[in-house]
């Protein structure tokens, strides 16, 4: 099974700040069942640590090492912000959400990172209508 599916993946989405961007992200989350509410705190803990704006338009908000027993099972919510959200003075286009299990975080992060690092692969991501669209670039790209 894959863990990108179209019911994790929001379009079009506006978010104030950072803050509430990685809220969205979380309740994505949340409501497909892959974490508990908390670990949506530590997402937001993890962004006033160390920000979790990577570059290239992309924002990979996760949560802190010590949330780990917060995650029920692997899972990625992926939204969309057209307009960009503010984190920091640069602005995420895409806000990926990642709660993993096990040794699964490094490897997804590392794969996310690397497709998007791709300016063509961002400006399709950023242009997408559909999210399916999403996922068939990222599936084409990764071994999710």
């Amino acid at each position: 099974m894959s863990i990108m599916t179209i019911d994790k993946v929001k379009m079009n989405a506006t978010a104030k700040d950072k803050y509430e961007a990685i809220r969205m992200a979380g309740q994505i989350l949340l409501d497909a069942g892959h974490i508990s509410g908390e670990y949506i705190d530590k997402m937001l803990e993890r962004e006033e640590i160390v920000s979790t704006y990577i570059g290239n338009g992309l924002a990979i908000p996760h949560g802190t090492k010590e949330s780990k027993t917060l995650i029920q099972s692997t899972g990625i919510s992926i939204v969309q912000f057209p307009q960009g959200v503010d984190f920091g003075g640069e602005k995420a286009y895409m806000v990926i959400g990642i709660a993993a299990q096990g040794g699964d975080h490094m490897e997804i992060l590392t794969s996310i990172a690397v497709v998007c690092a791709e300016e063509e692969n961002m400006d399709k991501l950023r242009n997408a209508v559909t999210p399916q669209e999403i996922i068939d670039l990222f599936e084409s790209e990764l071994e999710l």
